[in-house]
Order: structure tokens, then C-alpha cells, then sequence
């Protein structure tokens, strides 16, 4: 086992509610022992349930910080959240390569908020197929990946990236996600049928976050993912309200 703590960097927005973004992936990270570092791409103003003002950071700034905590932290696994459009997510991606070619992605594609705010410009999306190949692991819920199958965004056996998608919002098999790495298809199911999952606000960033936290502990994609869904269960089952306890 690894003594030392990994570092992990959250490059995701602020939400002051600390049920998502790079606060909910702190408390995920220091659950799962790795150091978290963060980077914010957003401020918002929102709450559990509604969401009030969203502001942009200036691009040159989120570099400037990446590569300010990259060149002095040996960051292992970087988790992208909320980004504007395609030009963002493939500027900050080719900033984090620049420094560390071997260094794990994973971004959780949100294309809007529970409360409906759209975050991603869905008018950039054509552009994203190059930029996967730059991305370990993308995790959409099953409503975000029709969206980026219907653009014909990617085949997975044919993306360099890999794809987990989430299966909380399907109609059948209700809660078990589907893995593609490398053209391969893997179910994972949940561990627990006999709990009761309540909705939680964040609860994308907190799954991202505990996969990327899992990769840079040295485990395998699938892994990692599995490990993931252990954690996120945890976190679903903790209480019947929008906001989860990290444990």
C-alpha cells in the first residue's frame, strides 16, 4: 500500500451549497485519502434544489493555476466537471498534458444541472470527438450519453476514451452502469439491492471524483469504477435529503 497521499486535482465549478463541484470532490477526496487540489471554472449561486447565477472564469486564469499546481504537486488523476463549451475543456486538457502526458482524465460530461440549468454550449459538441482522445474516462448519466450518442459523437470501441455510463436515470435495470473499455462491455451492477437510494444533489461529481481519487491509487480502470460506486452508494443511502454526508 502507498504510504504517501496522492494528489488529485478537481478542475470543476464552485457551488457554495458544498453538494457539488470541486467542494463536493474535496470531501470526496479527502474521504478516500488522496490530497485534493482544486481549480474552479465557475461561480455559481445555488442551493440543493435551485440554481441562481452562474459566472465563467477567464480561461487564462484556470491555466495559470494549472500549471502553477501541476509543476509544483505530482498530481496523478485530474476529474474535469462543469466546462463552458469544447474550446474550454480542450484548452485546460491540453494544458494538463503539456505538463504530465501520463497523468489520468476523467470528466463528467454535465450538459446541465438537476435543476435544468444548461451548462455546456450543445452547439460546440461536434467538436469534442479529437479532444476525447486526450480523456481517460467520461462518465454522462444515461440521459447525457443519448444526447452524445444522438450527435454521433463517438462509437466506444472505436474512442481512445473510455466511457462509463451512469444508470440511475434508465428505465430498466434502474442503477446499473454500463462500462465500455476498449470495445468491451461491463456491467456493474449495484452492491446493494436491499437499500433505499435517495436522489442527492452533486451526486455526478462526488462518482467522478472517487473514480479519479481510485486511479491515482494505482487501480485499473474498472477498478476504480466499481470502487467508485461503492463510495456513491455510501453516499445515496446516507439520509433522505438533496445534500449527502461523505463517509
Amino acid at each position: 500500500m502507498q504510504e504517501e497521499r496522492p494528489f488529485v486535482m478537481s478542475i470543476a465549478g464552485f457551488d457554495p451549497s458544498g453538494g457539488a463541484g470541486v467542494l463536493a470532490d474535496i470531501k470526496t477526496f479527502e474521504q478516500l485519502k488522496v490530497q485534493g487540489l482544486a481549480v474552479c471554472t465557475a461561480m455559481t449561486l445555488q442551493t440543493e434544489s435551485e440554481f441562481y447565477t452562474l459566472q465563467w472564469q477567464q480561461i487564462d486564469e484556470i491555466l495559470s493555476a494549472i500549471n502553477v499546481l501541476m509543476k509544483k504537486y505530482k498530481v496523478e488523476a485530474v476529474k474535469i466537471g462543469v466546462v463552458k463549451d469544447a474550446e474550454f475543456l480542450d484548452q485546460i486538457t491540453k494544458k494538463i498534458k503539456s505538463i504530465n502526458s501520463e497523468v489520468k482524465i476523467v470528466w463528467d460530461p454535465v450538459l446541465k444541472s438537476t435543476s435544468e440549468f444548461s451548462f455546456f454550449d450543445l452547439n460546440t459538441i461536434s467538436e469534442l470527438k479529437n479532444i476525447l482522445q486526450k480523456i481517460d474516462l467520461i462518465t454522462p448519466n444515461y440521459n447525457e450519453y443519448n444526447v452524445l450518442k444522438e450527435n454521433r459523437l463517438f462509437e466506444p470501441s472505436e474512442n481512445g476514451c473510455s466511457v462509463l455510463i451512469k444508470g440511475g436515470h434508465r428505465e430498466d435495470e434502474i442503477g446499473t452502469d454500463i462500462l465500455w473499455e476498449n470495445g468491451k462491455k461491463i456491467s456493474i451492477e449495484p452492491n446493494n439491492t436491499t437499500s433505499v437510494f435517495y436522489p442527492k444533489h452533486g451526486s455526478g461529481c462526488v462518482l467522478s471524483s472517487a473514480i479519479a481519487s481510485h486511479l491515482a491509487k494505482g487501480e485499473n480502470l474498472e477498478n476504480a469504477c466499481r470502487k467508485g460506486k461503492l463510495y456513491i452508494e455510501k453516499f445515496l443511502t446516507s439520509n433522505p435529503t438533496l445534500l449527502g454526508f461523505h463517509s
